[in-house]
């Protein structure tokens, strides 16, 4: 269902695709295929600028990336620099305190 949605926006020959969560309910390869649609879409010209949780999707997918935490730019930049951002991490793994706090 979600690949033929992308293929409908597609069809229009968009310069900007907005893609909301598009990796959602796929397996690790169906997310990896979507990501290397990504690329080739970007490839090609096309602006491709998404939200998605699947981590190793966006960082197969993209050449920039921009973090938030509850609305707010916490990094953006080059994607591997950006995982390894301290804030990234904490925002999305937390730390070992708050961790050990729920046990």
């Amino acid at each position: 269902q979600r690949r033929l949605e992308i293929a409908r926006a597609l069809a229009a020959h968009p310069t900007l695709l907005i893609l909301d969560e598009p990796a959602a309910g796929m397996n690790h390869v169906e997310a990896l295929e979507l990501a290397a649609l990504i690329r080739g879409l970007a490839d090609d010209g096309v602006t491709v600028l998404f939200i998605e949780h699947n981590v190793k999707m966006v960082l197969d997918a993209c050449t920039r990336l921009v973090v938030l935490d509850f609305g707010e730019v916490i990094a953006e930049g080059e994607p591997r620099e950006v995982a390894a951002d301290p804030r990234v991490v904490e925002a999305y793994l937390g730390t070992e305190h708050e961790e050990s706090e729920h046990v």
